[in-house]
């Protein structure tokens, strides 16, 4: 009995044995081939018989996680000894070539994130935009007064700018994607902080040359927002997309605070031809810094860390290089159209509010330069604050599992009915706390917008979110050429009231285009 035991006994083990190295031999012959998917542990310890330690040695320079245990027949008879249940529950670890599982789907490294500098960046870039943009609509007062102007050619003035800026955002948007965000952005910077350092030259020279230099402007910060959504669909995850959006269009409202809050300090002190010159040489100053920080892809960047990049790589959609753009298939797609719209649609109170909000206080609630100014930030403290949160809320119901397309949809219809509801209001308002308070309202239920068609381009179309957003905007700017200069007009002729009610029934026809026939689904390869 003990010699058939014995007999037994080495029977299993050398049955064992057989069974093992026949299980790992097909895989250090991959490894050895250079063919190595995956190598199965159990316990963390590789079963292998001792003939193959040399090829483990060769592999291990390969940073491969496995070793040579002695013990492993001894293992492997107790593995044969438990319960079939208990073997089941024991469980595999898989390490890939390079010995990690790879790109983590959640990137929980501690630390500043590279992508968040390019995010800061962008930021900071919208600040500057829209701080050399309003300073105009607060010293167009004493440019005013100085140069005998009606309100015909204040609003002419202050629509010039908008020139320019619709000649670029397609243009900007095909540039951006064809060489890279960050080219495209820098150019836009410097072209406008230089042209805002020589608006007083040319007011002096004359009202043709000011609305030239406008124009130029224009130029400038037309590229900016297609540059910055190319920039963020290659840098910034799907998953991160609404409040990393909503953070850099922040930055505009967050440059509207700046410059409203400072350019009447600054009139009153040094003149106003100095916010144009300390705006724009702010600017000159951030291009330097840009030049020598930023990159247009994560993959091209010299200071993101491995892991970072794989990260970013793993969890967004790679771009094709743009060679051609299917302008005929762009214009074919009803989403397409219902971005055109509801941009146009939203953009027409927007700009009116950007550029006419301190001289409404002025006319309408006799308020001084100085107390317009400070009363105009506030409603724009309140968009920098709505569009984080609305960013926040977007991102999280897609968590939940909601639908894109749900989402995109009440993000906008917030933006677009909230403003048109507080504007019917300042008709019926008698004090200056009223006042402020619908418009704080109204700015922001106008920033929701920022996780509804503004985060609409990547959705439906990441291959061409550039060329998609300089359609959609140029509809936009279009709306604010003609609100801007059609406010001047009316005010001509009839009354604020007036003003505010056709803002009204556009928000409301935006409303119904959007939900209409908007989806956040992917319609472009």
């Amino acid at each position: 009995m003990e010699c058939r035991s014995k007999h037994s006994l080495v029977g299993t083990l050398h049955s064992r044995y057989n069974h093992v190295t026949q299980r790992h031999r097909l895989t250090w012959k991959r490894v050895v081939l250079g063919v190595q998917p995956s190598i199965a542990v159990s316990n963390g310890h590789c079963f292998m018989p001792k003939h193959a330690t040399h090829i483990s040695s060769t592999y291990s320079r390969k940073s491969a996680v496995c070793r040579v245990d002695c013990g492993w027949l001894a293992r492997g008879r107790r593995q044969e000894q438990q319960p079939l249940g208990t073997r089941s529950r024991r469980s595999t670890k898989v390490y890939s070539r390079a010995g990690s599982s790879g790109a983590d789907s959640q990137d929980t490294s501690r630390g500043w994130k590279r992508r968040w500098s390019i995010v800061a960046l962008c930021f900071v870039a919208f600040m500057l935009c829209n701080m050399d943009r309003v300073n105009m609509s607060i010293a167009i007062l004493p440019m005013a007064e100085s140069f005998s102007w009606s309100s015909a050619t204040i609003g002419l003035v202050q629509s010039s700018f908008f020139w320019g800026y619709l000649l670029t955002q397609v243009l900007g948007g095909v540039w951006a994607d064809r060489y890279g965000g960050k080219v495209v952005l820098g150019f836009g910077v410097i072209w406008w902080s230089l042209a805002t350092v020589m608006t007083p030259m040319a007011a002096a020279m004359g009202l043709p040359t000011l609305l030239v230099a406008r124009a130029c402007m224009g130029i400038g910060e037309g590229v900016a927002m297609p540059a910055m959504n190319n920039l963020l669909s290659k840098w910034i995850p799907a998953k991160e997309r609404s409040r990393s959006l909503s953070l850099v269009y922040s930055g505009m409202y967050t440059g509207s605070v700046i410059g409203l809050g400072l350019s009447p300090q600054l009139i009153n002190i040094l003149g106003w031809p100095s916010v144009f010159y300390i705006f724009g040489s702010i600017g000159v100053a951030w291009f330097i810094w840009w030049v020598k920080r930023a990159s247009s892809d994560p993959r091209e960047d010299s200071l993101i860390s491995t892991k970072e990049r794989a990260y970013i790589v793993e969890n967004s959609v790679e771009k094709k290089e743009l060679n051609s753009i299917p302008w005929k298939l762009l214009l074919s797609k009803k989403p397409v159209w219902a971005l055109i719209g509801s941009h146009f649609c939203h953009n027409w109170g927007t700009f009116i509010l950007l550029t006419w909000m301190p001289t409404y206080y002025n006319q309408v609630l006799g308020l001084d330069l100085k107390s317009s100014g400070l009363f105009s930030v506030l409603p724009w403290i309140t968009m920098a604050v709505s569009a984080n949160v609305g960013g926040w809320i977007a991102d999280g119901l897609v968590e939940k599992g909601w639908s894109v397309t749900v989402v995109r949809k009440l993000m906008q219809s917030i933006g677009f009915l909230g403003p048109a509801f507080f504007l019917t209001q300042l008709g019926n308002v008698s004090t200056v706390t009223e006042a402020v308070l619908c418009m704080m309202a109204a700015q922001g239920f106008d920033a929701f917008s920022q996780s509804g068609l503004y985060s609409n381009h990547q959705d439906i179309g990441p291959q061409y979110s550039g060329v998609l957003l300089g359609m959609s905007n140029t509809a936009g700017v279009l709306a604010g050429v003609l609100g801007t200069a059609a406010t001047g007009y009316i005010l001509q002729n009839g009354s604020w009231d007036d003003v505010w009610g056709l803002a009204v029934g556009l928000y409301v026809l935006g409303t119904v285009i959007w939900n209409a026939f908007a989806t956040g689904e992917r319609i472009f390869d």
